[in-house]
């Protein structure tokens, strides 16, 4: 499962080059993520209701092409690998010709919001832990 999601370019998100400064990627990373749990008919705020919060743990970036100020850029998103207790997402944000300009990945964990102690996604979130078995099972 693969999920694609639309970006607009914003003179903010730009440097003096007019060209998306680099942090900003980590954004749209974060866009992407979104929608791919929302489509599998999650949102992160019902975890967050239970105590529970998803820190990025490990993030890796590589920079192919720039992206300008005026463009629309789309980021791919899916499920790199997933164990029941660590979760990676792969990125690929590509420009308006469909070339890729960033690729990336961030991985993440599940912690109490208050201890940062560890939780199991499988135990905690069996739903969520069935949906990303077939995620992940659909892109091998």
């Amino acid at each position: 499962m693969i999920t694609n999601t639309p970006i607009k370019v914003r003179y903010q998100e730009t440097d003096q080059m007019g060209v998306v400064y680099h942090a900003n990627y980590l954004i749209w990373f974060e866009i992407g993520r979104t929608a791919f749990i929302e489509e599998l008919g999650f949102k992160y705020h019902e975890m967050e209701a239970e105590g529970i919060v998803s820190p990025v743990i490990d993030a890796k970036i590589q920079f192919k092409q720039p992206i300008r100020y005026g463009e629309e850029a789309y980021v791919e998103t899916w499920l790199e690998s997933y164990n029941g207790i660590r979760t990676t997402y792969g990125y690929r944000i590509l420009n308006n010709n469909n070339e890729v300009a960033v690729t990336g990945e961030t991985q993440h964990v599940i912690v109490q919001k208050h201890s940062f102690r560890p939780q199991s996604l499988k135990k905690k979130f069996p739903d969520w832990h069935h949906a990303y078995e077939k995620a992940i099972r659909k892109d091998k």
